[in-house]
């Protein structure tokens, strides 16, 4: 996989890692610079995902830039008489007027023609607006332009208000990947959801006035869903815990645990015994929420491919919420002396043929000295 580190490739990679890919070799700048590197990382390459590319730069080195790197791909490629299927994430902006445009489509005319000559099914994919969690805001799209301004307290302005594509960077993957499984080649055209500028900072905005408290907003459409999903990556960790209130009498104590606008949900209860963990694995789309009713324990996530640790303590005493970011693989370990008694939250029913839970140590194993 070629631009491995970067908006799109991270997606992929969490993708393929949750499906339990045998061996994915990612290509970054330095790799595919290195002629004698990169044709050892492709020697025995099955599938190639064509992820590499430069969309900001002075138009001199677009035009250069973009075919640069596909040529590199097939000259190594050549080398080593490897005959891969190549899947190339284009852009529907491919053929128009703009130096960008151009670079793209000049791009996916060698790699189809290299694919003619060799025999070797090349997928030429002409991707929408991607947008999705974990995007670099002011670059990637403008749905993480306006998450990032929402979640640091900024207020998201329109420049221009028309319509757009848009497609989750998740949906997006699983298309590559499915053209990669069926060799296919020619020509594809993914399809977004048709959004108004307008219609999309509404809504991210009445998500951020709903949980900026815990609320979650109708997330029943699978569009919303994404885009709450990408709204909540921007929130963490600054955002959480999240702090219920808190109302008492002569009777005790009660807090809300949740305000759900829509959608299905699964609530459970679990008790944990002394030094008991539970978790240790991530999701791709689905909302979780943690809380802790009795007890005392640590909720500990990591983002994939990451090494830092973000550490929670939360306790029965003080109530206090934590979501599962998608893609951070999580765990809840009890650290104290008596049983801990944990709410858990998700935005969906259990489906035990789709259950979107993958196996992962949030702790990684240290390197021997």
């Amino acid at each position: 996989m070629t631009g491995a580190n970067g908006f799109l490739g991270w997606h992929t990679r969490c993708v393929l890692h949750a499906r339990g890919a045998a061996k994915v070799i990612a290509i970054d700048k330095d790799l595919m610079a290195d002629s004698a590197r990169l044709q050892f990382a492709l020697s025995d390459a099955d599938v190639v995902i064509h992820l590499a590319g430069v969309n900001r730069a002075p138009r001199e080195e677009l035009l250069i830039e973009n075919i640069s790197l596909a040529k590199q791909l097939t000259d190594a490629l050549d080398q080593v008489a490897a005959r891969p299927v190549v899947v190339f994430a284009n852009s529907i902006q491919s053929g128009n007027h703009s130096a960008f445009g151009q670079t793209k489509q000049a791009a996916a005319d060698h790699l189809t023609a290299w694919g003619r000559r060799t025999g070797a099914p090349v997928a030429d994919v002409h991707l929408p607006n991607l947008f999705g969690e974990h995007g670099r805001p002011h670059y990637n799209s403008v749905v993480a332009t306006f998450c990032y301004e929402l979640a640091h307290g900024g207020k998201p302005t329109i420049v221009e208000d028309r319509e757009i594509s848009l497609l989750h960077v998740q949906d997006a993957v699983d298309q590559l990947l499915h053209l990669a499984e069926q060799q296919e080649a020619g020509v594809f055209h993914p399809v977004g959801s048709p959004t108004l500028v307008s219609t999309l900072m509404n809504k991210l905005v009445r998500f951020h006035d709903l949980y900026i408290t815990g609320e979650i907003p109708d997330i029943g459409a699978r569009l919303d869903r994404a885009l709450f999903n990408t709204y909540r990556s921007f929130c963490f960790p600054g955002h959480y815990p999240i702090r219920p209130v808190l109302r008492s009498d002569v009777r005790g104590d009660l807090f809300e645990c949740l305000q759900s606008h829509g959608s299905q949900s699964l609530v459970f209860c679990s008790t944990s015994r002394p030094g008991v963990t539970r978790g240790q694995h991530f999701h791709l789309r689905k909302v979780e929420r943690f809380l802790v009713l009795r007890g005392t324990g640590t909720i500990a996530l990591r983002r994939l491919f990451d090494q830092a640790i973000v550490r929670f303590q939360v306790t029965g005493q003080a109530p206090a919420i934590v979501d599962m970011p998608t893609m951070w693989t999580h765990s809840i370990t009890n650290v104290g002396t008596d049983d801990l008694l944990t709410l858990f939250w998700a935005d969906e029913m259990l489906n035990p043929e789709r259950p979107d839970t993958y196996p992962e140590p949030v702790e990684l194993a240290k390197e021997a000295a």
